[in-house]
């Protein structure tokens, strides 16, 4: 039973159910070539599972996708795919995990009960319905994503996946540079609450990720639902994967990513474009055209079909916000070179130090830290969701970031476009600082009348047995951007972003000489 709370949540989730389905009816001539109906799949220790079946009405063997569905959602999700997929020759199996909505047990956050579920689902859709056991594939947006991707693991059955908005590391989206992310786990844990049982497991490990404590205990439970943990276990069941996420996702950013398809040896494909988590696919949940749904056909018809004018292996496709799309042979070959920018001197009368040249030495700048600024990276899903309808980076108007509370330095304006690719590197020489901390280092656009686009952006923490001076070293997340012929390419630090927890006691931290910023350029 859904646990009976109301809030607006629970209103905008039903309400995009209902979206979804009226969206996703099927047309006349799918309805007349396919057969609906919901059932409930057995899954591990006999926990019911609600799904939907959707397959072709001929006789016949046929593919199929077992789609997990997102976190919050349940099985409706789907229903405009799998009527269009079904329509096509595939037997479509949607299914929601446990934990939520009205399927049975507790939320397991892609552990080992839903990979066993999945295969549990695996059987089930092999007995009772036209499905060619030889030709499986998994699929789902976000927590679907990730269940999928770890099945492979698990079930060698399981011959392709499109893993769409999803993970690869739960601790590097968990605790990424030290720094524990507030406004994304939050929203999970409100989800879960609202529409799902968390049960005793969930309870305890968001409990303690929010309160900071029993850090390694979090970290090991989230290692065991990463797909990088089993890397070697899916290159050797060697099923197809494609991997397909948003430059700005605030839940799963594409650094994990990136690292993951690098070390993956299977038939692959990598996918980034402009949004937030999830964004991208949203318009095809509702039957609409999408970029990312034709990519994932695409990739089914290849492996499950073998249909050799489906979405081609291999290649990394990046959409920029602004520029035409890229198709790469790999990650590293959109870089052709790198360029350092040294941070210079705080000038005195404008606040702002100079973005270039080697770095230099003998000056310094001290951070507030407790003090915010106006450069932050904004509401999850929210601002870089924005970006994937409108093609326009979230902005602010430089001169209202606060020079007493944060460290601004700007390049020069080129005379030509500057066509970041890749993931751009931070360096930092801190002096005087606290044993605990964290800063948060911002790449921004700088137009010529102040208006400063935010291109990519990372927060810091750290811990050690004493203060003083230490050496930072930050990954900003992964950037693909032609910065305009007479902008300034700006790097704003402070410390304190309302997506994340810090680890800042009130004090300050100081930028010392020495700091540079890696630009990866094309």
């Amino acid at each position: 039973m859904v646990p009976r709370r109301s809030s607006l949540l629970a209103f905008l989730l039903s309400v995009l159910t209902a979206v979804l389905v009226i969206g996703a009816a099927p047309s006349p001539a799918h309805a007349a070539s396919t057969t609906t109906k919901f059932v409930d799949i057995p899954g591990d220790g006999g926990v019911v599972l609600k799904a939907n079946v959707v397959a072709p009405a001929a006789a016949g063997r046929y593919p199929a996708v077992v789609f997990s569905s997102s976190w919050g959602l349940n099985d409706l999700e789907y229903v405009a795919q799998a009527a269009s997929m079904a329509a096509a020759g595939y037997v479509v199996v949607s299914y929601t995990p446990r934990g939520w909505w009205a399927s049975g047990g507790a939320i397991d956050t892609a552990g080992p009960k839903d990979l066993a579920d999945l295969s549990k689902v695996l059987d089930w859709t092999i007995a009772n319905t036209p499905t060619d056991p030889a030709r499986i594939g998994a699929a789902g947006v976000s927590y679907g994503a990730g269940i999928s991707l770890l099945g492979s693991a698990f079930d060698n059955r399981i011959r392709a996946v499109a893993m769409l908005s999803g993970w690869t590391d739960l601790v590097a989206s968990l605790y990424a540079d030290q720094t524990r992310h507030l406004q994304s786990t939050g929203l999970l844990g409100l989800a879960a609450q609202l529409v799902g049982h968390p049960g005793t497991e969930l309870t305890t490990m968001l409990d303690d990720f929010s309160a900071d404590r029993n850090v390694p205990k979090v970290m090991d439970w989230a290692k065991v639902r990463s797909a990088a943990t089993y890397l070697d276990r899916i290159n050797a069941n060697n099923p197809a994967v494609m991997i397909a996420n948003s430059w700005g996702d605030t839940f799963f950013p594409p650094n994990q990513l990136v690292d993951f398809y690098g070390r993956l040896t299977t038939p692959k494909r990598l996918e980034l474009r402009p949004g937030d988590h999830a964004i991208a696919e949203l318009t095809g949940l509702v039957g609409l055209p999408n970029e990312v749904w034709a990519s994932t056909r695409g990739w089914f018809d290849r492996y499950l079909k073998n249909d050799t004018a489906g979405t081609a292996p291999g290649k990394v496709y990046l959409k920029p916000d602004n520029a035409s799309a890229e198709i790469w042979d790999s990650w590293a070959a959109q870089t052709t070179s790198t360029r350092r920018y040294g941070l210079g001197e705080i000038r005195w009368y404008d606040g702002t130090g100079r973005l270039g040249g080697s770095p230099t030495t003998g000056w310094s700048k001290t951070l507030p830290t407790d003090l915010d600024t106006v450069a932050n990276g904004g509401v999850v899903l929210l601002t870089n969701g924005v970006s994937a309808f409108t093609g326009r980076r979230p902005s602010i108007w430089l001169p209202f970031v606060d020079r007493t509370r944060a460290g601004v330095w700007a390049a020069d304006r080129p005379s030509t476009v500057t066509k970041i690719r890749g993931i751009p590197k931070v360096h930092l020489d801190l002096t005087g600082t606290a044993a605990d901390g964290s800063l948060v280092a911002y790449l921004y656009d700088l137009d010529s009348v102040g208006n400063a686009a935010l291109l990519t952006h990372n927060p810091v923490s750290w811990s050690s047995s004493g203060g003083g001076s230490r050496t930072i070293d930050l990954s900003l997340s992964a950037v693909n951007y032609d910065l305009p012929a007479g902008h300034s390419l700006t790097l704003v630090i402070d410390t304190v972003d309302p997506l994340y927890y810090d680890a800042n006691d009130p004090g300050s931290i100081t930028v010392a000489g020495g700091s540079y910023l890696d630009l990866p350029i094309k």
